[in-house]
């Protein structure tokens, strides 16, 4: 008796527990509320599941409880039972995987208006490049990776003269505008993930992988790596703030393209290398002076 009445409070405070939980996803901010429409479906079957069967233990409990003079019926099998529930079983998984299936078909469909932005995850931080005035971002390798191309962007291609370069961890996107995230990571596993996007993915050394989504209110959200990378894991964060265009193009024209990335380090080189032979010449006057005076 006492064990039904603990399987009665179970199902009776998990439904209660559901209800009033404090814990509870954040406020959507892009066009994924399939997402969330999918994991109610899944709490609601497997919700729906979980309650039948206690109640049927409930049942059994006070049911088949033990009388005396009682005897029990050997059934070693029922195959219309198994049927039954074989069917049942398999009907609940189709309905939970073919949302899901739904969902991860648009979710790899891009919108041809989609704009390309790379993200390139390392320990433990985040960069991002954007494509410039002709729409496309130029080819990159690892193996051009360097302090003067910290992207790795092939010097050969052209659509990378104008791509943007974001060297902080602070990005911005245009409200009501699809973005196309190319994933990309120079060391181990990385993912980046915004709670309030409700989407995901993997960054994968040696491979580009890709997501996309469309926000769709103005504010600031953090990012978060969802992929144990290390030791500095928990402090691999970054921002990204949602704006309408007009303010989303004054932030872009701050940043510098790789062009004129390339011609700052050139000249940083220049001068380097003038200060270096000033300072070559300083002392070789130094040491005639020296002799002279010897």
């Amino acid at each position: 008796m006492w064990t039904g009445i603990v399987f009665l409070a179970v199902i009776v405070g998990s439904i209660a527990f559901h209800v009033f939980t404090p814990w509870w996803w954040t406020d959507i901010a892009s066009n994924w509320g399939a997402m969330d429409d999918t994991i109610i479906l899944t709490f609601w079957i497997g919700g729906g599941v979980f309650i039948l069967v206690c109640l049927f233990m409930v049942y059994c409990i006070f049911k088949f409880s033990y009388k005396e003079n009682r005897k029990a019926e050997y059934k070693p099998e029922d195959k219309k039972l198994e049927t039954r529930l074989t069917w049942i079983t398999a009907l609940g998984v189709a309905a939970l995987l073919a949302p899901g299936l739904l969902v991860w078909n648009e979710y790899i469909r891009v919108p041809p208006n989609a704009i390309n932005i790379e993200v390139m995850a390392w320990q433990w931080g985040w960069k991002y490049r954007l494509p410039g005035e002709d729409n496309k971002l130029g080819t990159s390798s690892v193996k051009n990776i360097s302090d003067d191309n910290p992207f790795g962007i092939n010097n050969d291609d052209p659509h990378g003269k104008d791509d943007i370069l974001i060297e902080s961890s602070e990005l911005h996107l245009e409200k009501n505008r699809p973005v196309k995230i190319l994933l990309r990571s120079i060391d181990v596993l990385h993912n980046f993930y915004v709670p309030q996007f409700r989407a995901k993915m993997d960054a994968v050394p040696g491979v580009i992988t890709y997501y996309w989504f469309e926000p769709n209110k103005n504010g600031e959200y953090e990012v978060l790596c969802a992929e144990y990378c290390g030791v500095g894991h928990y402090a691999m964060r970054a921002s990204v703030v949602v704006q309408d265009k007009k303010d989303y193009k004054k932030w872009l024209a701050q940043h510098k393209t790789f062009s004129n990335y390339l011609a700052e380090k050139f000249e940083q080189n220049s001068l380097k290398k003038a200060k270096i032979v000033k300072f070559n010449n300083l002392l070789s006057n130094e040491k005639s002076i020296l002799k002279e005076s010897n």
